[in-house]
């Protein structure tokens, strides 16, 4: 009995030992807090049903698919890299728009966006974002794109970290 009790605490341990550090990303947690209203402006046609429309958002402001549209606002921050909102066929998704395999090696290096996936320009890493994974594509990296929290309330999406 003494044994059985042993062995369920060791497996309870492995347990919650197997489940820490898989949210670990080499990106460095950098303050992320994003606001879109789709029903102003230039984001009225950045909807739910426009699957493989994006926005990046950096300190030199949104682009909306790849079009410079207007400055950031004051109070927006953009993370480690610029951030990228993608318009799935589950919805938007967001990530952090840095390489985590140049931020591994202490690089702060944005990916660019090329359709429904986003490539590195130091390392050549592809990161696949279409399906909402960010999984790397080429294997050079070990981590996807860290990815951000998105909310959606009416008209306005809210991208934070």
């Amino acid at each position: 009995m003494q044994r059985l009790r042993q062995l369920i605490i060791v497996a309870i341990c492995l347990v919650f030992c197997g489940c820490e550090g898989t949210n670990f990303s080499s990106v460095p947690r950098v303050g992320v807090r994003i606001a879109i209203n789709t029903r102003e402006g230039a984001f009225v046609h950045f909807q739910p049903d426009y699957t493989g429309s994006y926005v990046i958002v950096n300190k030199d402001g949104y682009f909306l698919n790849g079009t410079y549209i207007q400055a950031a606002k004051a109070l927006d921050m953009f993370g480690y890299g610029g951030v990228l909102i993608y318009v799935t066929m589950f919805g938007y998704i967001a990530f952090d728009l840095a390489c985590p395999d140049c931020a591994a090696h202490g690089m702060r290096k944005p990916c660019e966006v090329n359709g429904g996936a986003v490539t590195c320009p130091h390392c050549g890493e592809e990161y696949i974002v279409y399906d909402g994974s960010g999984m790397p594509n080429k294997g050079i990296s070990k981590e996807a794109l860290l990815r951000l929290s998105v909310h959606q309330s009416g008209d306005v999406i809210q991208i934070s970290y």
